[in-house]
């Protein structure tokens, strides 16, 4: 398991948010077309991909499969699977779409394999940003999003219920609760 990193801000993204943020691409991107088709770039993009595929009557949908990053720690770049329509045509008239820009470096992958394709996401964070041509949201450079996909629900019991083990829960108050503060070892 990996070790998740301390250095970046995290920002949960909520299904309703993806949901309206893709929504908001489409208005973005339904004046530049018409288009051939949707590659999604797997596996953020599916999601956004789906979406924008169905808000712009597109039937065609295909995907470029890169892998980059194992959590929150980049690798290097292996490109699993091309989408050999778009990729014949250099991806002239194709949108990829994928979920965020971060680095550049699977959106750089990405246009060597479509180098005309129109690229559009959702998120961007600036070092992405020159690889993009039309996104919807900026995103700090120093955040991490999660996305409903890498995420789930869970319940917690409410604080005030007795049965609640304070001790499991990772935003318990020291502070409100003296007894689990261990600068004061329990003293009130």
């Amino acid at each position: 398991m990996v070790q998740l990193r301390d250095d970046i801000i995290n920002h949960v993204v909520t299904w309703a948010e993806v949901h309206r943020d893709s929504k908001y691409l489409v208005r973005k991107l339904l004046p530049l077309g018409p288009w051939k088709g949707i590659v999604a770039l797997t596996r953020g993009g599916l999601v956004p991909a789906t979406i924008i595929a169905r808000e712009m009557e597109i039937r065609v949908v295909d995907t470029l499969c890169i892998t980059s990053y194992d959590e929150q720690v980049q690798g290097s770049v292996s490109i699993l699977k091309v989408p050999e329509q778009a990729a014949t045509e250099n991806g002239q008239g194709w949108l990829l779409i994928d979920d965020l820009v971060d680095t550049g470096t699977t959106a750089k992958a990405a246009r060597e394999v479509i180098p005309e394709a129109h690229f559009a996401t959702v998120y961007a964070k600036p070092k992405g940003l020159p690889f993009v041509d039309t996104y919807a949201h900026d995103v700090e450079q120093e955040v991490w999003v999660f996305f409903p996909w890498d995420t789930e629900p869970q319940y917690v019991r409410p604080l005030a219920d007795p049965g609640a083990d304070s001790a499991a829960d990772p935003v318990a108050d020291p502070v409100a609760d003296p007894a689990a503060d261990p600068a004061t070892k329990g003293e009130a």
